[in-house]
């Protein structure tokens, strides 16, 4: 399987791909590409409907431009920890792409991400900036969408400078702000039982919904709470190498 950059060729073969509604799995086969290769670079430049391969090229060109001039902490870090660093940018850019196909605004996925890989688990508004190469007002946008979703928190450190935090409990959190949403839903949908009239097709079906949504927003409630100790626990190896949890919570 090749390995290196994608070409213009290449970029050229996954443009013809999308515009014949070709997955992305099968683009990949045809390029001997791992299909994460193929979504990573897809969604990165505008997704399936605005993909160009001659914009693809060029905006890969400039990034990778800035890289070279600029070497952010971020990087920085991972090389003090022994780590490679174009294996952890490959990472990253999998991670928010991933996130964002699960619904989130790609500046938004790209803060999640940098925030769940720093080491400290919280950075600052310039921090972001200065990692991510945006503007101030980009990050002050995503962030407050982040809290407003559940998914990030704010602090205050020593130095009074405001901290953005993803850690361990944002994901309890983020799913109790999830399960309420779904409680919010099925309330809206009951509303609509009694307009359009208790017993007509239209209120039934409205009924149905309301009553999953009740289903999977208590589900996802007990659920959190039994596993909340998980994210709190470190991984032990017991004799013979089997890998068990321990919680860190008092």
């Amino acid at each position: 399987m090749p390995g290196g950059r994608l070409t213009q060729q290449e970029r050229q073969q996954i443009a013809l791909g999308l515009a014949d509604d070709l997955a992305y799995a099968e683009i990949a086969r045809r390029l001997d590409r791992p299909t994460s290769t193929i979504t990573r670079e897809v969604m990165r430049n505008g997704g399936p409907t605005a993909y160009r391969a001659d914009l693809a090229h060029r905006a890969t060109e400039r990034r990778t431009h800035r890289r070279r001039q600029t070497a952010p902490r971020g990087r920085e870090a991972a090389q003090s920890h022994g780590r490679d660093t174009e294996a952890v940018r490959e990472y990253e850019e999998a991670f928010t792409t991933l996130l964002m196909q699960q619904g989130l605004p790609k500046m938004a996925a790209r803060v999640l991400v940098c925030l769940y890989t720093s080491d400290a688990g919280s950075l600052t508004a310039s921090e972001l900036v200065q990692r991510l190469q945006v503007s101030p007002a980009s990050i002050s946008k995503t962030v407050g969408l982040l809290e407003t979703m559940g998914l990030i928190r704010r602090e205050r450190d020593e130095r009074r400078r405001e901290r953005y935090v993803a850690d361990n409990d944002v994901w309890y959190q983020g799913m109790i702000t999830a399960a309420r949403s779904h409680t919010q839903l099925a309330e809206t949908a009951r509303q609509g039982v009694s307009l359009l009239g208790p017993g007509t097709p239209s209120a039934i079906r409205l009924e149905n919904i309301a009553r999953f949504l009740d289903f999977v927003g208590e589900s996802m409630i007990r659920a959190a709470e039994q596993a909340r100790d998980v994210l709190y626990s470190t991984a032990e190896t017991a004799p013979g190498g089997t890998a068990t949890a321990s919680s860190d919570r008092a």
